[in-house]
């Protein structure tokens, strides 16, 4: 049984990433239930899981808490992934795979967790750890995310179909930390900065995400890919964010600490020598 949200509930809550899961339930041969609430709280939501139980659950992707009486109806219970650069509860929260960019952190930590009221509760089942190194952006780690996610999940469920107990881990020793949610806006770029500070930030929100921008001559630049260019050049007489030159229609730009070459851009108008993004 698949258990997801309808095109209405995905538009309504701005859900990144989401599409419909119908196709995927027909070509697998599983029922499909789309929920008219993604709080899971609606009374149709309430007299589905009223009406079914079931033996175990993974979550994917459900943005939400998922209430104690949807938990219940779970014989075994129901397993989500989560991570950070450390071990839960350290990361608990949104966006941490943006924030693992954001904050240039050189590792993940996956967790396979089994979900109770709280958000991302450390009952921790397994975790698998891996790298990330400068080239990656938030689409490379999105599949790193999902290689260790199947891996673990697929453990967990021929555990649960071998009959083998389900042992729940609560060992780590980090202390908590809470991951607040990242907007559209927040992707707003700032050329004073060190480059690796913006570097970081356009590879955290590029595509699937709305993507780093910036304003030149009062249109919005937002760029997609870029990488340090030079820290050893003296640009000195070019001002933080100014176009010192295009090469190949791609703009070098001037930082606090060297100079970045934007990749990929979408604007109303090319970017030319002089040029200052703000």
């Amino acid at each position: 049984m698949i258990v997801s949200v309808g095109s209405a509930v995905s538009d309504k809550t701005q859900i990144c990433g989401q599409g419909s899961l119908e196709k995927l339930a027909k070509d697998i041969g599983s029922d499909i239930f789309l929920a008219d609430a993604y709080s899971l709280g609606s009374p149709v939501c309430s007299g589905f899981f009223e009406k079914n139980s079931f033996g175990i659950g993974i979550s994917m992707g459900w943005q939400r808490l998922i209430p104690e009486t949807v938990l219940n109806r779970f014989s075994h219970g129901i397993f989500g992934l989560h991570g950070s650069c450390g071990y839960l509860p350290f990361g608990q929260g949104r966006s941490t795979l943006n924030r693992s960019l954001l904050k240039g952190d050189r590792r993940f930590v996956m967790n396979l967790f089994k979900l109770d009221k709280n958000a991302d509760s450390p009952n921790i089942y397994s975790n698998e750890m891996f790298e990330i190194t400068p080239f990656d952006d938030i689409r490379t780690l999105q599949y790193k995310n999902i290689l260790s996610g199947k891996r673990q999940v697929k453990r967990l469920l021929e555990d649960y179909e071998n009959g083998k107990a389900l042992e729940i881990k609560t060992q780590s020793k980090d202390f908590q930390s809470f991951y607040e949610k990242r907007t559209p806006d927040d992707g707003k770029l700032d050329f004073k900065a060190r480059t690796d500070e913006i570097y970081n930030l356009i590879r955290a929100v590029t595509k699937p995400f709305p993507g780093a921008f910036a304003f030149a001559n009062g249109q919005k630049i937002t760029i997609w890919k870029a990488i340090p260019f030079d820290m050893i050049f003296d640009f000195s007489d070019f001002s933080c964010g100014e176009v010192i030159d295009v090469f190949d229609g791609k703009p070098l730009i001037r930082t606090l600490d060297g100079s970045l070459l934007i990749t990929g851009y979408e604007s109303g108008e090319m970017l030319k020598k002089g040029d200052i993004l703000e």
